[in-house]
């Protein structure tokens, strides 16, 4: 029987066209659609602009000081009016040269002084992040494939250091431990206080991420691939460092994105309450400080640091929180 020379055609036809879209289907990792998802999220868009742009005028502040552009420590008696006087000019004299006004009494560069010491708590906030990052992923991994007692072990501490009021205990440590860190070689001043505020906020911070890291990890230690790896003969530390940790990037990057901007507030707060940076060096906490005597007599000085921080941390939040939800298949955002 013979087959209709068009129905052949028709079907050779159908068959380049499956074909045709069967090569355009393509698939995508989880990676790639968490950055579709991020990448259609306009605020966190514009918050992680914002998060860039605070990144990049923080690693040039020590350069643009160095070469003179800017200078927090610099007196400008002649924008003041004399030594303790109010700016001169309008909203406490901002002008192209000073586009954030100058100081009351001194006549400080406001623009300059800001971005020393959003700088200054950048690196405080990102190095203290690091530190309660290593210390909760490493104790996370170990408490949750182990259990038993090294579990157990592990658990209470969290809890007994999730016990102690943060604020208070770094309000109580600096005069104990600001000396000692000074008697390790670390230059007294800025660096000492720099050196403080790092190791108190990194060891009161890792107790979060570690829990997160145990509970990830106690459900990843009975599977198939680390079933396999255990089975083959792999030692503890290849199991945790080649099977448990690369699969612990997601809650990982979310811990940095949503501490970073608490660090950023507890520093402010501590250099606000005296305990922090010590001036004269610039930080945002020890300028709001200084402006609260000036809130009325000059409100630019007073609102417009407050604002950089308000905006700064906000940002650094609003990318967080978009960066989780883009993170989680299960988020409908």
């Amino acid at each position: 029987m013979s087959v209709p020379l068009d129905s052949l055609e028709t079907d050779v036809e159908f068959e380049g066209l499956l074909e045709v879209e069967a090569d355009g289907i393509v698939g995508r990792s989880p990676g790639q659609i968490a950055r579709s998802r991020l990448r259609h999220d306009k605020v966190s868009m514009i918050a992680f602009s914002i998060v860039v742009f605070t990144f990049v005028l923080a690693i040039a502040a020590p350069f643009l000081n160095a070469l003179g552009i800017t200078d927090p420590y610099a007196f400008h008696n002649d924008l003041v009016g004399g030594l303790g006087s109010m700016p001169l000019g309008k909203a406490g004299g901002i002008s192209l040269a000073h586009p954030f006004g100058v100081e009351p009494g001194t006549g400080r560069d406001v623009f300059s002084r800001v971005l020393t010491g959003v700088s200054l708590s950048l690196l405080i906030a990102t190095m203290a992040t690091l530190m309660s990052l290593v210390i909760g992923v490493i104790l996370g991994v170990i408490s949750g494939y182990m259990g038993r007692g090294t579990d157990y072990v592990v658990g209470r501490t969290m809890e007994l250091v999730l016990c102690f009021p943060q604020t208070l205990m770094l309000l109580a440590l600096s005069p104990v431990l600001k000396p000692r860190i000074t008697e390790m070689g670390v230059p007294s001043g800025t660096a000492t206080d720099v050196v403080y505020l790092i190791f108190v906020l990194g060891f009161f911070g890792w107790p979060y991420i570690a829990r997160i890291i145990r509970g990830q990890v106690l459900s990843m230690r009975n599977r198939e691939f680390v079933e396999a790896s255990r089975s083959l003969g792999a030692s503890r530390r290849r199991i945790w460092t080649k099977e448990l940790i690369p699969n612990l990037w997601a809650p990982i990057i979310v811990f940095v994105s949503l501490t970073l901007p608490l660090n950023i507030s507890a520093e402010a707060a501590l250099s606000y309450l005296g305990v922090g940076i010590q001036p004269p060096t610039p930080s945002l906490g020890s300028i709001l400080n200084n402006s609260v005597n000036y809130y009325d007599a000059d409100p630019a000085f007073f609102y417009i640091p407050g604002a950089v921080l308000v905006i700064i941390v906000l940002s650094f939040n609003l990318f967080g929180d978009g960066l989780r939800d883009a993170l989680d298949p299960k988020s409908s955002r």
